[in-house]
């Protein structure tokens, strides 16, 4: 694999890496597109909800308006009077003078007025009414379904009610697709006239101003404020904090004085129900546990309006703009060579988007999506990356598979996690090894083949274990001749070192195998076999083709090693090595100079040496018996 071949490699895994980034983007554009769609929900979208209730709750709890209190139909207020609700409207009368006589702005009552009770209880509620600053309740506009066919049917409080009234409208929150309450309802139509939810009544009434107008599915103008909704008609409420945030009192208590009228004096009093018995209890961005009632989402909503701090969902185009950019920083992300800094960007990246758009959140009320962006930045860079895991994983298995024929196991898995395997072609000094079994030819036509293989295997196994002992790789087997060389692909400087040991344990181990085949019966005499050494520079790598490859060596370097084999003959020596080879071996081994030969294909004479031990006496060449083999009997 050549430096071309290599850039043509990596530029053929970024155009894959560039196709996956794509299709990342592309399917999350899909989702975002159908995410806006009427009546769908993407699973993303729910991870978006989460991401926004998260917003909210690092922000914590802010301080509630002051302005703005609640008298609850509380479980205390529901044992102390052993009443069922709904109470007689007399005793509410009782609660709403007595707030009048506190000094409340605004008295509004959570609660439908809708049917008559017994005579003089309506009277005197609305007697009360008549006495409050400001008085709001609630109306209803009920749809119905039959046979496929939609109805509306609108019901308003009681006459005598709407004559002392200064407000009502309707009361829906919404429950978004998780069932958790963001906002609600900014208005409804019904036979051509609109109704606002009751929360801008009585922002209305306290303010003094005109009554909203202007509704859109984008906005209503209130106050000479623009409110910001969504597509469904939502105002989204900035929630103050969880359910007790707004000062809360027990409206049985009221009128016995247990609190005091500064209390109450100039606030927004909403009465309404607390007790869990009532079920009018709804799980918010601040915990889908702990339920807030439904009366304390109002008190939330009219903060809301009072103070202007209103919730705007970013538009769909930011999200599709920002995951074309998240896209990009993937891109740029996965060209990181190095692992480590990769994750760290992707988890730096995704940690200052979230920031940045948290702060935007507290300082604008801006939400802009963070799940797909998040999610393109991710994807970007961990698919491409598993893709290019896989890649390289396939690609390991295949270097396995090639190198395992020529050098050990170990050597393998060093190589595949030490080494590119871009590098594995280059020019560099190895020593090689060549070794040939003395007139193997002329036995072998004397043997069945079976018998030929029989010698061959054990033959090979053992010499090339030897080999791979000592770091070598085997280059090729040629019959009974063995091509190895030392030094690559794992690198070693004493790569001539090992070569001559690797060379005098081979004849060692010959003699021993031999031994074992007299043993048997199979032969009376032993093999010989010669060896040539060289060191010198030669290409080593790859070459082939895609059906076939090799790792191997050129260059006369090589040549040379088989004619210094071929040599042995002449010399009547096993082992001899070039002078190239004695002079990297010569503090460890011991060898005799034979003679400077002009070999065939050299120009200038070659030093040869034989080699004849380690100087610590553990190898040594012996010189064995040379008369014919005898061949086994048939």
């Amino acid at each position: 694999m050549n430096e071309s071949a290599f850039n043509l490699q990596t530029g053929s895994s970024r155009r894959r890496h560039l196709l996956i980034i794509l299709a990342v983007a592309a399917l999350l554009v899909v989702l975002e597109i159908a995410g806006n769609l009427p009546n769908t929900t993407t699973p993303l979208e729910r991870l978006e909800l989460s991401a926004r209730d998260t917003s909210f709750r690092l922000r914590g709890r802010r301080a509630p308006n002051p302005n703005i209190v609640i008298v609850a139909i509380d479980d205390d207020s529901l044992n102390w009077l052993g009443e069922r609700w709904p109470w007689p409207r007399s005793r509410m009368a009782g609660i709403v003078a007595w707030l009048n006589d506190a000094g409340a702005q605004v008295i509004a009552l959570d609660t439908f007025l809708f049917d008559p009770q017994p005579e003089g209880e309506d009277e005197a509620l609305a007697a009360a009414l008549a006495n409050t600053p400001g008085a709001v309740t609630v109306n209803q506009i009920f749809e119905t379904s039959t046979a496929g066919v939609s109805k509306q049917s609108l019901t308003l409080p009681l006459p005598i009610y709407l004559d002392v009234l200064d407000g009502y409208g309707i009361t829906e929150v919404e429950r978004d697709d998780d069932a958790i309450v963001r906002g609600i309802n900014a208005y409804k139509e019904h036979l051509g006239v609109t109704y606002y939810n009751w929360a801008f009544e009585i922002a209305r009434v306290y303010l003094g101003v005109e009554p909203p107008g202007s509704p859109s599915l984008a906005s209503v103008q209130f106050a000479g404020l623009s409110v910001p909704l969504n597509q469904r008609s939502l105002m989204l409420v900035d929630f103050a904090g969880p359910a007790r945030t707004y000062p809360t009192y027990s409206a049985a208590f009221v009128p016995l004085g247990d609190y005091a009228p500064e209390t109450f004096r100039g606030k927004i009093v909403l009465i309404g129900a607390t007790s869990e018995t009532l079920q009018d209890l709804y799980p918010t961005p601040f915990s889908a546990t702990n339920l807030t009632p439904g009366v304390e989402i109002v008190a939330n909503a009219v903060d809301t309006l009072l103070t202007g701090r209103f919730l705007r969902l970013a538009p769909p185009w930011t999200t599709l703009l920002l995951v074309l950019i998240m896209a990009l920083a993937a891109w740029f992300i996965t060209r990181i060579p190095n692992p480590t800094v990769a994750i760290g960007g992707v988890l730096g990246g995704i940690l200052i988007f979230f920031v940045a758009r948290h702060l935007v959140f507290m300082q604008s009320g801006w939400e802009f999506n963070i799940v797909m962006p998040s999610a393109m930045l991710f994807l970007g860079v961990v698919l491409p990356t598993l893709e290019q895991a896989v890649t390289q994983e396939v690609e390991k298995r295949r270097v396995r598979g090639l190198f395992s024929r020529f050098i050990s196991p170990e050597m393998v898995n060093q190589i595949l996690e030490t080494q590119d395997i871009a590098t594995l072609n280059k020019r560099t000094e190895l020593t090689i090894l060549f070794s040939d079994i003395r007139s193997f030819t002329t036995i072998s036509e004397r043997l069945t083949p079976e018998e030929v293989v029989g010698l061959l295997n054990p033959y090979l196994q053992v010499m090339t274990e030897i080999i791979h002992r000592n770091g070598g790789t085997v280059d090729k087997y040629e019959g009974d001749a063995i091509v190895a060389f030392f030094g690559e692909p794992m690198r070693y400087p004493d790569h001539a070192k090992r070569a001559a040991r690797a060379a005098l344990e081979m004849r060692a181990a010959l003699k021993t195998l031999t031994d074992g085949w007299k043993a048997e019966g199979r032969f009376n005499q032993t093999f010989e076999m010669g060896v040539g050494l060289n060191t010198g520079e030669v290409f080593v790598g790859l070459l082939g083709s895609e059906q076939r490859i090799n790792y191997t060596i050129i260059g006369d370097a090589a040549n040379l090693a088989a004619r210094l084999q071929d040599q042995t003959k002449e010399f009547d020596w096993p082992i001899l090595i070039s002078g190239e080879t004695w002079a990297q071996i010569q503090d460890e081994f011991e060898a005799d100079f034979a003679e400077a030969k002009l070999l065939k294909g050299k120009s200038e004479p070659v030093q040869i040496y034989k080699l004849r031990a380690t100087k610590d006496g553990t190898l040594r060449v012996k010189m064995w018996d040379r008369d014919s083999i005898p061949l086994p009997a048939r």
